[in-house]
């Protein structure tokens, strides 16, 4: 019986330090980058906004130019919405990246 008794401490601290390892791991997972929920995207705090007409649009759909002749960049893998077109209103706000207009957000306005 003496035995047992002082194996009960033994078995509780194993038992304590076996639950901990897996939560300690799983907080420095997180802390290291896991990946997170997306945050869409939208005006930071370099960004800057622009409203007008869209004027052209490039065949590649990369470059979007407005009547006052702002051009804006459409980033790679993202596409316009198919409102916005040659006559459209739109809102824009967009951050400078090596001396270009990088689109970050986009509403088309309703007539």
């Amino acid at each position: 019986m003496m035995k047992t008794r002082k194996s009960l401490p033994m078995f509780l601290l194993v038992a304590a330090v076996v639950a901990a390892v897996p939560i300690g791991w799983a907080a420095q997972v997180q802390a290291q980058g896991a990946p997170q929920e997306a945050q869409p995207p939208g005006p930071t705090a370099d960004a800057q906004l622009v409203e007008g007409k869209v004027a052209a649009l490039d065949p590649s759909g990369n470059i979007l130019t407005l009547e006052d002749g702002t051009q804006l960049t459409v980033p790679a893998g993202a596409q316009l919405p198919p409102d916005v077109k040659e006559g459209s209103i739109i809102r824009a706000s967009f951050e400078e990246h090596a001396g270009q207009k990088v689109l970050i957000g986009l509403d088309v306005q309703k007539p």
